[in-house]
């Protein structure tokens, strides 16, 4: 049967020649191994070349997190791997006899799927799948793909490894910030620099990409930024939304029609893909596409040729395609709603775009340059917000993301006098009102969770101190940390003995 996974490693494999940093490069293996595999999370355990020593990388759609869960099963089974230096598949991991009785009797993790990297005959590291579904699980197939997957990516994590280490310095985090701020995206937070890495990689080879976040976060902001940066960027950039127009137009649309194509096509027209010659085309919300127009754009995609409505004739074009989606386009392959040939076609470069409540302390940074914005626009002279405005903001889900947040923060700067330099929390509009008296009832709404956070943190320190007499071996074993890392918060909280 034909594998369209195996199509998509020779891309995966130019894709990676291309990459000089070496945090992008194991996002993008795991990101691709686990939408390869249909895997809930991913995860790599690199040896350090020079120590011997282990780092390890948990990676979930795309993103590094940081999830003690997951650290019993990755060491055990990648120490396995490397003790054995053979490839490990279990489809009930709570009942695999290689391991001790009720080793992994907490875990939800049911199938599992472990290889070892390699490379000049040396284990450098491990590619672990994971899956928790209790009716799907990891086949010899799947095993076998992702031995060859290894193999692919083996020597490109050892020589981006090696050319971080000793030619290239990533950007810096300010220059990084620098450049983008100036295609409108804003931000400071640790993921928000993550992306900015992901667009500037993505912007530095020509290939396709798929930008997949929820509604409201700034994709298209995000496909201009990469456009724009790129080679192609003296060219046209244009963009579609494919959820905006009905299936009956979308084909002339995209592709164009000559005279006479369909009643009332008076005159022979140009499609998006012909206008975007040389450039690079945005089709936003994908997931609206039809299945029939799903595979005249795969066809597109493999030929490099469009066919106008109409026409006998094709014609040759050279467009980047950058996509986006607010769903998850692999689940509606699961659900035999898109094409899964289509989907790794254009899942060849892709980018987890994050939500506001993910990148939470950049809602400060984005509300004031809408604040400037606005007020600017509406001849006033804002200069800040209240403090209190800060917090409502701060706290509020935002489930419309950046675009709702742009929309309240305009609507706060028409209802602040024209005489005044702050908005303060009386222009905030009615139907937030009961949330923000809510929020006035919790206590120390003056501090930020981060704050809160490290004032429970240093009880709970002190408490387990004062009960272990002040030794801190027992103290750490009863909090469930190592003893450096107890001596560390000591340090950082202030911590001493009264």
């Amino acid at each position: 049967m034909h594998d369209h996974r195996l199509e998509s490693l020779i891309e995966l494999a130019a894709l990676l020649g291309e990459q000089t940093e070496f945090q992008e490069v194991l996002r993008l293996v795991t990101q691709k191994a686990a939408d390869f595999m249909h895997a809930e999370m991913a995860l790599i355990m690199m040896i350090n070349p020079q120590t011997r020593q282990t780092i390890k990388t948990v990676y979930k759609v795309g993103q590094a997190v940081e999830d003690r869960k997951y650290h019993l099963i990755h060491t055990n089974i990648s120490g396995w791997v490397i003790d054995n230096n053979a490839s490990f598949l279990t489809s009930n991991l709570l009942k695999d006899q290689r391991f001790r009785k009720n080793l992994f009797k907490e875990s939800t993790v049911k199938s599992v799927a472990c290889v070892p990297l390699r490379t000049e005959g040396i284990i450098i590291g491990t590619l672990l799948l994971l899956s928790v579904e209790q009716k799907s699980h990891f086949s010899e197939n799947d095993l076998t793909f992702l031995e060859k997957l290894a193999v692919i990516v083996s020597p490109f994590l050892r020589n981006v490894q090696r050319i971080e280490q000793y030619f290239t310095s990533p950007k810096t985090r300010e220059s990084l910030r620098g450049k983008y701020e100036a295609h409108g995206l804003l931000g400071k937070s640790s993921i928000f620099i993550e992306l900015l890495h992901s667009i500037e990689a993505a912007a530095q080879c020509d290939v396709r990409v798929l930008l997949e976040g929820k509604s409201g976060t700034g994709k298209e902001l995000i496909a201009k930024a990469i456009h724009h940066a790129s080679a192609r960027s003296e060219s046209p950039f244009i963009t579609i939304d494919c959820g905006a127009i009905s299936a009956q137009l979308m084909e002339s649309e995209l592709f164009g029609h000559v005279k006479g194509a369909f009643t009332g096509a008076a005159t022979t027209r140009k499609g998006l893909f012909e206008e975007a010659h040389s450039g690079t085309l945005f089709m936003d919300e994908i997931t609206n596409l039809p299945m029939d127009l799903q595979a005249k754009l795969l066809r597109v995609l493999q030929e490099g040729e469009i066919r106008p409505l109409g026409s006998n004739t094709t014609r040759k074009v050279n467009v980047r395609v950058i996509t986006a989606a607010s769903a998850s386009l692999k689940q509606m392959v699961n659900e035999k709603q898109f094409r899964e040939d289509l989907f790794y076609r254009l899942m060849v470069y892709p980018i987890h775009v994050p939500a506001l409540e993910e990148r939470n302390e950049d809602i400060p940074l984005l509300a004031n340059h809408f604040m400037r914005i606005f007020s600017s626009q509406q001849n006033k002279e804002i200069e800040n917000f209240h403090e209190e405005v800060i917090d409502f903001m701060k706290a509020h889900p935002w489930h419309g993301n950046i675009r709702e947040l742009e929309n309240f923060v305009e609507r706060m700067v028409t209802l602040t006098s024209r005489d005044s330099k702050q908005i303060d929390s009386k222009v905030i509009p009615l139907e937030f009102r009961k949330e923000l008296d809510d929020l006035r009832q919790l206590p120390q709404l003056n501090k930020s969770l981060t704050e809160s956070l490290a004032d429970h943190e240093e009880k709970l320190i002190r408490q387990a101190l004062i009960e272990s007499n002040w030794n801190q071996s027992r103290a750490a074993r009863a909090l469930g940390i190592s003893e450096q890392t107890i001596r560390y918060k000591m340090q950082k909280l202030g911590i001493q003995k009264i």
